[in-house]
């Protein structure tokens, strides 16, 4: 598990600057717990509800890969 919060941070990180179109085109980012605002002119993200439900859904999938297999 600790592998998979290891690849959700780093793809965070390398993503973040993509993080408010990317999300506005998933229709992401607007769950409870998530956080939008702008701070200088420029729109800030923290997706924590997001991460999540992403982190869920990739733990589900990993579940379901490794039990057909």
């Amino acid at each position: 598990m600790i592998r998979w919060v290891a690849v959700i941070f780093v793809g965070l990180l390398v993503f973040y600057p993509l993080l408010p179109q990317l999300l506005t085109r998933l229709r992401v980012g607007r769950l409870p717990g998530d956080v939008r605002f702008k701070l200088a002119g420029q729109i800030f993200c923290l997706p924590f509800g997001s991460t999540v439900l992403w982190s869920a859904a990739a733990f589900l999938i990993a579940e379901a890969v490794h039990w057909f297999y």
